[in-house]
């Protein structure tokens, strides 16, 4: 995390979190969501703006988390804001050396591997739970030839967040329980 945001949370400590602002898409672009594409549906059917800023994207990637509660956010300085996730929390590139890298560049470690419904790989990593970028599957695919061990087990994409511990709406999750309070 980057210093200047430990700064001012330590200089504004209450401020209180938000959701349903910022989008993970399944290729690992951010995307920002206003009032009005909120209103539009759930992401990722209303995306909202893809963000083009490099060093903005960047500065979310050196700042990108998750809670106790497997919701994953983006802590800008003192506020936390919660990332409504397309697939996962992380999208994985890999190399044709069977390399692999988060979507905000950490080097990840392969765990093993998982093959979807809709032919989608996921990959659990050192880091968590990503999955594959989709121009990335002949790599796979080549590395698969060589490597038994990364032959990808059947599953439910539905049953990969509570299996994996993480939320793909914060937004919808903070809905229910505020649904559920009154």
């Amino acid at each position: 995390m980057d210093e200047i945001v430990k700064q001012a949370m330590l200089k504004w400590p209450n401020v209180p979190a938000c959701a349903g602002w910022l989008g993970l898409d399944a290729r690992g672009h951010w995307f920002m969501r206003d009032d009005a594409v909120q209103q539009a549906g759930a992401f990722p059917a209303s995306k909202g703006a893809q963000l083009q800023h490099e060093k903005l994207a960047e500065f979310i990637g050196r700042n990108y988390s998750k809670d106790g509660l497997g919701r994953w956010y983006f802590q800008n300085g003192p506020q936390r804001v919660f990332v409504e996730l397309e697939a996962a929390p992380w999208v994985i590139r890999m190399d044709a050396s069977g390399a692999l890298t988060t979507h905000t560049g950490l080097d990840a470690l392969f765990v093993h591997s998982f093959e979807d419904e809709l032919g989608r790989v996921f990959i659990d990593t050192n880091v968590g739970l990503g999955l594959l970028h989709s121009l990335d599957m002949l790599c796979f695919s080549d590395h698969l030839e060589q490597h038994s061990a990364w032959q990808p087990s059947a599953v439910n994409s539905a049953d990969l967040p509570a299996a994996h511990g993480f939320v793909l709406s914060p937004l919808a999750l903070e809905q229910a329980a505020l649904a559920d309070a009154r």
